[in-house]
């Protein structure tokens, strides 16, 4: 065994073994993976290896897609099956909410030219003649759909890593990982140690012990899982073909061909975690009692369905453990607080995913950064708050509703109320209806009475009345919004100054109490993050980002090191904040403080330390809404007495709380992008307008790769659309992200963010765009189905900025 390599993998399951072979396709010949039993013991020896490509996430989708065209490749390659069927894939609907989800998909596969469309009843009765359709309200067609050899494919990973140069090697459990003081790793077996730059933990079953070797805790619970295979059913030993499968997720089953029979699993309501206190050190290719009265309200489902499934015996019967994150996402990415630590944790559709998460995760270890916005699956989007009861709290949610939709803006119960402010349970005897930010309690619209709850579906839902009526509010008078969700940090000391010029790529504040919109550029020349820079004094600036990606973020100050003597804190526990926004604003604060609000002394994009009804703020001249306004940041414990104050005088000019969609409404008429959604790293500077805030004529993080892509032309550009009222009010719908957009027939871009504006009386969408100007008339998919719309030339609120600056 070598005792120097660039990467060791950890885990030879299909992950780790995908890894491995994608980091030597990508040029690393020097890696090794260690397994601590045979290849795809744990999980990956007993999964139902089911594939298929389409998804929720676009960016999902075309991973799958990816996995799916690889299996065949990796045969060619290697000359080791994988035992690749494609018969096909039923996806069928019963109820209304579940046919606009497979709508949009199709929606979606069609802009990006996957295959999946609907068939007809006598159609779908031809390619699965054992399905009974009764009830059934559309079925899609995904021909590429099927399963794996799990065993094959990961066999096929290693010999391909192998033919490149990597190492393999079994019955070596890692037993020890240590950081050295120049970042890199020594990996400790009982057969030696390696010394390497990168420690890749891809241990599935055995991910936190892993994890633990290192000082870290991921939020990761195993449970049980079952599914089993019948006896030979007679119509398809007669068949002479290979019945495609069938996804019956209202039905909560999941069913196709294995050999002459057919092959039925379940997320059970009635689930059972496993290994709470760790997973077994011995545990290897051992399976669980069989519980098959657990799994019997899908089984039946399932006969229903298919009543052949009720004639046949059962055959065998697997239930087997498998690793869960509290969202069912893989725990992806480099833990933000190591140094060249990366985690591949959690994956539930190994087999559809292994492919595109390996790339990926080689992507992100060679180059720095990958092709796709990972942020939904990064790590970071978890921190300590994440503890071993909240993750099984939410482990048996997402467990239990598998099949579930999740819809846009759906807000799930479980583990909650997790994280409070002081101000929590005001809010909520005022009617606030809470989601969960980064872990945070936070008001998402405002119900008349205390104790209501969201209903969840693709239309308009019961919130959205009540966040018009705020909207108009905040318009018309003002709105009090919480802002704590904000990250804050600050920087303070001699070479603030400088290090914040080497992170931002636009130039810093030189005068005090001025502020600067910046983007932060990302290794590839996108944008990782867009920020609000104030100068406090010389020598001491606060910096406000997103709350949610505070984590994701560090990574990128941690890369431009302190100069001597200054520091970098965060304040975003330390630190609450709202923003009072609305034509009223100035006359409801100028009364609580002493400092002038006039527009001469206090303008815009200026800030002031000074004292609001006797607390402490630092107060921006700012407001994400696009209306005269001020974000007032104050210590957490001042928190109740400033909202109590502020909301008193906000309510005697008519104003009142105003929560996070009304905030996504009231934005998106301004046309303002926010980040993780309309900004990403995907996108380019010049691609959504953020170009003109990099000063090119100074150094900082990443600039060479800005400077690459700047050189280029823009792929597509971020625009707003007005859809037609007729439409979205005869369908009851907005579209919310993800909806494709088609000009002339041709796929020429998608969504980003929508809401209804209620303030401008018009369904509104951000969106990027390949082809088109304004005034041209597009289609956007909401619901799946065509929308006329309008490429705006300017955002339909105070396109000037007249009222910003009043």
């Amino acid at each position: 065994m070598k005792t120097r390599a660039q990467a060791v993998v950890i885990g030879g399951g299909v992950i780790g073994c995908s890894i491995l072979y994608h980091l030597a396709k990508l040029g690393w010949r020097d890696v090794v993976l260690l397994e601590r039993d045979e290849l795809t013991s744990g999980s990956t020896w007993h999964a139902a290896a089911n594939i298929h490509g389409l998804h929720d996430s676009t960016n999902i989708s075309r991973l799958q897609h990816y996995t799916m065209a690889l299996y065949k490749e990796l045969e060619a390659e290697t000359g080791q099956g994988c035992g690749v069927y494609q018969p096909g894939s039923l996806y069928l609907a019963q109820t209304e909410a579940r046919e606009h989800q497979l709508r949009l998909q199709e929606a979606k596969a069609r802009l990006y030219r996957m295959r999946f469309h609907e068939v007809s009843r006598d159609e779908a009765e031809r390619l699965h003649p054992l399905v009974d359709f009764d009830g059934i309200r559309c079925i899609m067609w995904e021909p590429d759909g099927g399963n794996v050899d799990p065993s094959g494919v990961t066999q096929a990973y290693a010999a391909g890593a192998r033919a490149r140069g990597a190492e393999i090697h079994r019955f070596t459990p890692v037993t020890a990982t240590e950081q050295r003081p120049d970042g890199t790793w020594t990996v400790r077996t009982p057969n030696g140690d390696i010394h390497t730059d990168w420690v890749v933990n891809a241990a599935g079953l055995w991910g936190r012990e892993v994890a633990a070797l290192a000082g870290i805790t991921l939020p990761l619970q195993p449970t049980e899982h079952q599914y089993f295979v019948t006896e030979t059913i007679p119509e398809i030993a007669d068949m002479g073909r290979r019945l495609p499968s069938v996804a019956d997720r209202d039905g909560e089953y999941y069913l196709r061909q294995e050999g002459m029979g057919l092959l039925v699993g379940a997320y059970e309501r009635d689930m059972r975690f496993w290994a709470e206190d760790g997973t077994p050190p011995d545990f290897g290719h051992e399976l669980f009692a069989d519980d098959l009265d657990r799994i019997e309200p899908n089984m039946m489902r399932a006969i229903d369905r298919v009543p052949a499934v009720g004639r046949a015996g059962i055959k065998r019967v697997i239930n087997g453990p498998m690793i869960w994150s509290p969202d069912a996402n893989v725990l992806f990415g480099p833990v933000p607080e190591l140094r060249n630590y990366f985690c591949c944790n959690g994956i539930i559709p190994g087999f559809s995913q292994s492919g595109g998460m390996g790339l990926m995760a080689a992507e992100w270890i060679t180059t720095g950064e990958t092709s796709r916005d990972m942020f939904a699956w990064d790590m970071a989007r978890f921190g300590a708050w994440a503890d071993a009861e909240f993750t099984r709290a939410k482990v048996r949610e997402v467990y239990s509703h598998r099949f579930a939709i999740h819809f846009p803006n759906e807000e799930r119960p479980a583990g909650r109320p997790l994280r409070q402010r002081p101000i929590y349970q005001a809010q909520a005897d005022m009617g606030a209806v809470f989601g969960l930010t980064y872990g945070w309690e936070h008001p998402q619209w405002f119900a008349e009475t205390p104790g209501a709850t969201d209903t969840n579906g693709f239309t308009r839902q019961n919130w959205w009345a009540p966040v018009g009526r705020e909207c108009r509010m905040l318009r018309e008078a003002a709105g009090l919004i919480d802002i704590s969700n904000f990250a804050k940090y600050r920087v303070a000391g001699p070479g603030a100054a400088d290090w914040l010029e080497q992170v931002f790529a636009n130039r810093m504040p030189q005068q005090d109490g001025r502020s600067c919109l910046t983007p932060l550029i990302g290794k590839r020349g996108g944008i990782a993050g867009d920020f609000t820079v104030t100068r406090i004094a010389e020598g001491d600036y606060r910096i406000i980002g997103s709350g949610i990606a505070e984590r994701y973020h560090s990574r990128f100050f941690r890369a431009v090191p302190l100069p001597g003597g200054t520091s970098f804190t965060s304040q975003t526990e330390a630190m609450c904040g709202f923003n009072l926004a609305g034509p009223k604003a100035r006359d409801i604060l100028q009364p609580l403080t002493e400092t002038d609000l006039s527009n001469a002394a206090f303008p815009f994009m200026t800030s002031r330390l000074m004292t609001v009804a006797g607390v402490d703020c630092l107060a921006l001249r700012v407001s994400f809404t696009g209306d005269l306004g001020w974000e007032l940041h104050c210590a957490t414990e001042d928190q109740a007495a400033l909202y109590a104050a502020l909301l008193a005088a906000a309510r005697k000019a008519g104003g009142g709380p105003v929560g996070a969609r009304a905030l996504t409404s009231l934005r998106i008429e301004k046309g303002y992008g926010s980040w993780s959604r309309d900004y990403s790293p995907e996108y380019w500077p010049q691609e959504c307008g953020l170009d003109r805030l990099c000063k090119m004529d100074k150094p900082f993080l990443n600039r060479d790769a800005l400077e690459q892509v700047l050189s280029n032309s823009p792929r597509e550009r971020m625009v707003m659309l007005a859809l037609d009222r007729a439409a979205t009010d005869a369908s009851n719908a907005d579209a919310t992200g993800g909806e494709p957009v088609f000009l002339n027939g041709e796929g020429v871009g998608r969504v980003t963010s929508g809401a209804y504006g209620h303030t401008v009386g018009v369904s509104l969408a951000i969106a990027y765009l390949s082809k088109g100007a304004p005034g041209d008339r597009v289609e956007v998919m909401v619901l799946g189905r065509p929308h006329s719309a309008q490429i705006l030339s300017e955002p339909p609120y105070d396109p000037k900025g007249l009222r910003l600056r009043s």
